[in-house]
């Protein structure tokens, strides 16, 4: 089964909560793949990072043009994150 991704909180320095639905949470640092380039390259202004992050199709996205195209956003493959970056606890508890 794929796994679902149902909320994404940016956190600092280019990291990402990433919520699944079976309740598991991964942290996963984009740094990497902003430095690559390419696709990626309008993801290294951080106020572009957090303000374009969204969720669509089950898994972590960003929607630059604004219209949640799927075929415009730039999306992570749900399975590298639910199986390649660690399971942390709810940063959202400690705020509570």
């Amino acid at each position: 089964m794929i796994p679902q991704v149902i909320q994404a909180l940016a956190g600092d320095n280019f990291t990402v909560y990433v919520y699944f639905l079976d309740g598991t949470i991964r942290l996963f640092d984009a740094k990497p793949l902003l430095e690559k380039g390419g696709v990626f390259a309008p993801l290294r202004d951080i106020d572009t990072f957090r303000k374009c992050l969204t969720v669509l199709n089950g898994t972590t996205a960003w929607d630059l043009d604004g219209t949640h195209n799927p075929y415009t956003c730039i999306d992570i493959d749900p399975c590298s994150l639910y199986e390649d970056y660690p399971a942390v606890p709810d940063p959202l508890c400690e705020a509570v």
